[in-house]
This record gives structure tokens, sequence and C-alpha cells, in this order.
């Protein structure tokens, strides 16, 4: 179970079709992606990493991606969470 914060309620809304993208890493981290576009043909981004217990780490909403295609908003989405991540993982508080 995710715990989801403010930016994603923010950005769902349910009559947008989105794709949606999972992936767990080795740590147990969850990295959730989710792109759509928007009515004015805006490519939207949201993703969201979450601890082992669901607990939230990080929210991020990108309201116009800048041109790129779904496919390529969800890549760079997920190797900005990677780099997050890693970052966290490097630098323990």
């Amino acid at each position: 179970m995710r715990n989801r914060g403010t930016v994603y309620w923010d950005w769902v809304n349910p009559e947008l079709h989105f794709r949606n993208y999972d992936e767990r890493l080795s740590c147990g981290t969850l990295i959730n992606i989710q792109v759509r576009t928007s009515q004015d043909n805006l490519t939207q981004l949201f993703f969201g990493i979450y601890g082992q217990k669901g607990l939230m780490l990080l929210e991020e909403n990108y309201p116009d991606s800048k041109g790129q295609t779904m496919t390529a908003a969800m890549a760079w989405a997920l190797q900005r969470a990677k780099d997050w991540v890693a970052g966290q993982r490097s630098n323990p508080r």
C-alpha cells in the first residue's frame, strides 16, 4: 500500500487516460510513474518513490513535459527516480 501525498492527489484526474509503470528496486524501494496527455495536448508526468512499507519518500509532478512523448517522459522519470534513490543511499541521513 502506498501512502500518497498531496502532490499525487493534486495531479490525479480520473477523467484522463494515463499510463502507469511500477518498478521495485533491489533495496525494496518502489517507483511509480504515471504519464498522460492533458486536454490541451500536453504530456503530463507524475512520479512517486515509496519505501518498503509504502511510506512516501518523494513525489514530483510535471504539468508540461516540454514536447516529450509519453514514452520519453516515462523514461526520463525512471532515470530521475533511480538517481534520487542512489543519492539517498550514498548520503544516508
